[in-house]
């Protein structure tokens, strides 16, 4: 059988980090990404075909060259206050964009699908930790569109026989402790590294918005969990479903919470500097705290977070951050 998986999103932060898993594990990952968010550079392990998700004719071009007979669905905007403002952006490219890719995989005869949805779906959890159960009421647009695609798979499942693996992460962080890959975003909006460039000296300050949270130091909560980690988990999950294992739904999470505060304090820990704090108003669409039980992925696909602990998180990233900007050798 072909060892080749199509990637979508495959050049962009965990679409890559994937990618190397994948490799790792002796598939062949085949990349379609349009580049509005990803980097060519960020695509090492396999071919890249540069495109849409709703060319349907590149697609199908696309599955015929390389045989593909899985697809690991990364292509997706991901901003929550983005979404806010921009909902006909993100239900165009969520939604709408990501059924026409499940009709033109079905309609060429592909049946496994991991797909990467979101902590987002949960909107404000009613009890922490929050379990696969949890009712699904988001609170955004960009949680909307998640849990829009995650429905439309369940009615695939049980009308076409695909197969898929719903992975709701929490919160990506960290970077490839190798240095090749990191996170780069434009414009960048992940707290680990707008507090690092706060570090470098590459912002004046760090806004946190929302001090007045029902939290242990007022600001939100979330639960880390380093990318290598999320990308085991989509390799587990696709070996899952290529092994003949039926569909999932499952949160990749730590179980563990850390607050704004913790991250930055993290970070001044890891790089000896001072990161200079400014307090604004909290932002449409940020529940307080967001922490996963991850009992289910953990059982389901044997999977663990071995580098997820914040301090690995950090260093990663510091480490990254630094190569990337050239300046490796300070402290």
């Amino acid at each position: 059988m072909t060892r080749n998986v199509l990637v979508t999103g495959g050049a962009g932060y965990i679409g890559s980090h994937t990618c190397k898993a994948l490799a790792a594990a002796e598939y062949v990952p085949v990349v379609l990404d349009n580049l509005s968010a990803g980097h060519a550079w960020a695509v090492k392990w396999g071919p890249f075909v540069k495109g849409d998700i709703n060319d349907v004719e590149l697609l199908s071009q696309t599955i015929k060259q390389f045989d593909i007979k899985a697809t690991i669905h990364f292509a997706a905007f991901a901003y929550v206050g983005e979404s806010v403002n921009e909902p006909r952006k993100y239900f165009q490219n969520n939604v709408s964009n990501t059924l026409v890719l499940l009709n033109t995989l079905l309609d060429r005869g592909v049946k496994k699908f991991v797909f990467s949805s979101s902590c987002a779906t949960y909107g404000v959890p009613n009890v922490l930790p929050i379990t696969e159960e949890h009712a699904q009421n988001p609170i955004n647009p960009y949680g909307e569109s998640k849990l829009f695609a995650e429905r439309i798979l369940e009615s695939y499942d049980s009308a076409y026989d695909l197969r898929y693996a719903c992975l709701r992460y929490f919160n990506a962080a960290g970077a490839d402790p190798e240095g090749e890959l990191g996170e780069d975003h434009n414009p960048e909006t992940h707290l680990v590294p707008l507090v690092i460039a706060a570090a470098l000296g590459q912002r004046s300050t760090i806004e946190i918005f929302g001090t007045d949270y029902d939290t242990k130091d007022g600001t939100a909560v979330r639960d880390y969990v380093h990318v290598n980690d999320l990308a085991d988990a989509h390799v587990k999950a696709l070996n899952h479903l290529l092994a003949g294992g039926q569909s999932l739904k499952v949160n990749l999470g730590t179980g563990q919470g850390h607050s704004i505060r913790d991250v930055i304090l993290a970070v001044e820990a890891v790089s000896q500097r001072p990161v200079r704090v400014t307090e604004g108003p909290r932002r449409p669409g940020d529940p307080p705290s967001l922490i996963a039980n991850p009992n289910l992925g953990q059982t389901l696909l044997n999977w663990k977070p071995l580098r997820s602990d914040l301090g690995t998180i950090v260093q990663t990233a510091w480490q990254w951050h630094r190569k990337r900007n050239g300046l490796a050798d300070l402290g």
